[in-house]
């Protein structure tokens, strides 16, 4: 858990829309709850979205953030609770809850997968800078 914000109903996802590798995942599930009418809204860290999150742009870049109820998760507690609201994912999401998996899969987001994202961001960042 991040924080608090004020009530919301729906589920909504924060990610990187800059990053190859979020935007393809996030685009897949975008495109499934759109498809099948869910209330998930997937907000861009890049727009001004941002600013109603409470989070800055470089923790929201470091990993995936999502809002359900009010709180702000981060990280695999927020896939988990992205996942158990599509119908299609919810096998996923018993999955990595299990007490063996969650502590494994927390460890391998946290510890490889999204600090490799969040370099690859910076690079790309400093790529672009030097091309400007």
């Amino acid at each position: 858990m991040y924080q608090t914000t004020p009530p919301d109903d729906d589920t909504r996802v924060l990610y990187n829309a800059e990053c190859p590798v979020c935007r393809f995942e996030i685009d897949h599930y975008a495109g499934y709850s759109r498809n099948n009418g869910l209330p998930i809204r997937f907000d861009d860290l890049n727009s001004d979205a941002l600013a109603s999150w409470g989070v800055t742009a470089d923790a929201a870049a470091r990993r995936l953030h999502v809002r359900k109820n009010g709180q702000v998760y981060s990280g695999i507690p927020a896939f988990v609770l992205l996942w158990q609201d599509m119908p299609r994912f919810r096998w996923l999401a018993r999955i990595v809850s299990l007490p063996v998996v969650l502590p494994v899969a927390a460890w391998l987001y946290d510890w490889v997968l999204a600090p490799v994202l969040y370099r690859w961001h910076l690079a790309r960042g400093r790529r672009a800078a030097k091309v400007l």
